[in-house]
């Protein structure tokens, strides 16, 4: 066994651990990028976007571009429109990754996923995040009642109606308590708005 099939093997067990590959994955272990180019011909390895690879046994998710979405900015937090579809809160279904970025961070360029880049700061950007596997990548997701606070906060981007049907449905569905929502409310300074909605609700 030769030393570039030993890396090439390399390069798929990482494709295989972390569901996605970059060229910065296998320069951090110090693999060359040509063995993805010889994989995808070989066609062990397909591209699931650009710069990006992966196994062709690989299981696709329902959240495959929020997957993509994170391998391409880590720094970003899946928000809004994203969030609710993620955590399988009302009807939307969003054409565009919705990512929430610090007001100071660059504009990502990629062509897809596409994104609709969000500016948050402080506190709204760093509280009620958690982190999900999808496809072995780590992704960030506003939990349940910040995301129905968020939708509050940006009712003119996205819509008043979805907001109520954010918080209905969160309510509904036993995905948080009134604590949490009073909570995100005042993070995102957004709780003298959502209050008259909750008193209808409870």
């Amino acid at each position: 066994m030769n030393s570039k099939t030993t890396n090439e093997q390399r390069v798929l067990a990482l494709a295989r651990d972390r569901g996605i590959i970059r060229i910065q994955d296998l320069e951090e272990k110090g693999l060359h990028p040509e063995h993805l180019r010889r994989l995808v011909k070989q066609g062990q390895l397909i591209r699931a976007g650009r710069g990006m690879y992966m196994t062709p046994s690989a299981e696709l998710s329902p959240a495959h571009t929020l997957a993509l979405a994170a391998k391409w900015v880590p720094h970003g937090v899946v928000c809004l429109l994203s969030a609710l579809s993620f955590h399988h809160i009302g009807t939307q279904v969003p054409s565009e990754v919705w990512i929430a970025l610090e007001r100071k961070k660059a504009k990502p360029r990629i062509d897809y996923p596409p994104l609709r880049i969000m500016r948050f700061s402080g506190r709204p950007l760093t509280e009620g995040i958690e982190e999900h596997r999808i496809e072995g990548v780590t992704v960030k997701i506003y939990v349940p009642p910040k995301t129905v606070a968020d939708c509050f906060k940006y009712r003119n981007k996205i819509g008043l109606d979805v907001a109520i049907e954010a918080l209905r449905e969160c309510l509904r569905q036993r995905k948080c308590s009134n604590d949490d929502l009073w909570h995100y409310g005042r993070v995102c300074r957004i709780w003298n708005v959502m209050r008259p909605y909750m008193e209808v609700m409870s």
